[in-house]
């Protein structure tokens, strides 16, 4: 028998974590505590409390926990505070759910006095260098158990022969064939990956996109909505102020009905493997170029350019599990304090896919000067000779390096 006591288990519910649950009770002989985080999936969590009482877990050792607002308030605006981007695509929609789930796996491991966290992330994806390099940076003496690198059952039909064999309760769409398609859903994103899409020649179905319908079918008409931002994050939509996880449940419905968030992508994974995924992630792709254009007139140039030059990197740390790490809280310190004069209005324009800005303003923060850039008459506000020397001395070096290389000729 091990001398894990106690295992705190990262549980959803369905046919994996299920057996899960049971592999812990028999390989490790611990008490299992079982972890559901609402993050915005939905229905699926319906499931997760009758499943483990039925495998024999404590109604006092089952702790399902609605995370929405601190999932966005906490960890998504402070990621879109940065406009990050993942190699120039992926808004890091799975990446960034991770960090909570770790913090909060830990912290019920410490009330519990659990020696042990368990996932069921697969020793081929990112997910399980996030989930532990979370749960070491957050308890160093913590024990991990990740299945899929001890077990067995590497395939699906193992893990339903398993789950019949010991009454572990499988939904009928498991045993019928199964969704095509590995998912996984929060507020910010829906993923999926796997079956279908291992072909990365192949076009995903339409039938697959939960939240979007596709832009042919999205209204003919444009909309028009207005985003209040205040030190960087979004605070109000057309005048309505809310919590910040029904802001951005706003901004998906926004966006699905226009059709807006779809990509489809092959990304680099941290294990050193390309994995095809498509990803819905309509209120991100609205909220991602409002930040922007409101940051455009509030922050100052090289300073802006100085977010954009770590912006890379920051996204890796993040989808590389390195939130709770000193490089992140450091950038992320920096990219705060650059948000503080970010404050005032954008209008966005959704259109059969398309996220156009039309228009912004910040009533106490603007930097732009209309009378200096205007291309009437400025009054003298700018004066064009200075532009000369200007010139002159940036193309120094260049002069200079022609005349030599002239002369060499």
């Amino acid at each position: 028998m091990s001398d894990i006591k106690r295992a705190v288990l990262a549980y959803s519910g369905g046919l994996d974590t299920s057996v899960i649950l049971k592999w812990l009770q028999d390989t490790y002989g611990c008490e299992v505590v079982t972890f559901t985080a609402d993050l915005g999936q939905g229905d699926e969590l319906e499931a997760a409390r009758p499943k483990a009482l039925k495998l024999g877990i404590a109604p006092g050792n089952i702790y399902i926990e609605d995370l929405r607002e601190e999932f966005v308030r906490d960890f998504v605006f402070p990621m879109f505070r940065a406009n990050a981007v993942y190699e120039g695509e992926y808004l890091l929609g799975t990446s960034i759910a991770r960090p909570l789930i770790a913090k909060r796996m830990i912290e019920i491991a410490n009330l519990t006095g659990a020696d042990a966290v368990a996932h069921g992330a697969t020793g081929k994806g990112n997910d399980q260098v996030r989930f532990e390099l979370g749960a070491y940076a957050l308890r160093p003496d913590i024990r991990i158990i990740a299945p899929w690198r001890e077990w067995d059952l590497l395939s699906r039909e193992k893990l339903l022969a398993y789950a019949e064999r010991h009454d572990i309760p499988v939904e009928m769409k498991h045993r019928q064939g199964g969704s095509p398609y590995s998912m996984d859903a929060n507020l910010l994103h829906v993923s999926y990956e796997g079956r279908h899409l291992e072909d990365p020649a192949a076009e995903a179905e339409e039938s697959m996109w939960r939240w979007t319908v596709s832009p042919e079918a999205a209204p003919d008409a444009a909309q028009y909505v207005d985003l209040q931002f205040e030190r960087g994050d979004l605070v109000a939509i057309d005048g309505q102020r809310m919590p910040a996880d029904e802001l951005l449940a706003l901004l998906n419905q926004l966006g699905g009905k226009h059709g807006i968030g779809r990509i489809d992508l092959v990304e680099n994974r941290y294990v050193g493997m390309k994995s095809r995924g498509c990803y819905e992630t309509p209120g991100g792709t609205i909220l991602l170029p409002a930040h922007r254009a409101i940051e455009s007139i509030t922050l100052d140039r090289e300073v802006a350019h100085l977010k954009d030059d770590l912006m890379p990197r920051y996204a890796s740390l993040i989808y590389n599990g390195y939130w709770w790490s000193p490089e992140r809280f450091a950038l992320q310190t920096l990219i705060d304090h650059t948000q503080q004069s970010v404050n005032g209005w954008v209008r966005v324009k959704l259109y059969k896919g398309n996220v156009i800005v039309v228009g912004r303003d910040s009533q106490t923060d603007s930097l732009f000067d209309s009378t200096i850039a205007t291309f009437e008459d400025d009054a003298g506000a700018y004066d064009h000779k200075d532009a000369a020397g200007f010139i002159k001395l940036n193309a120094l070096r260049m002069r200079i390096a022609a005349k030599l290389a002239s002369r060499k000729s």
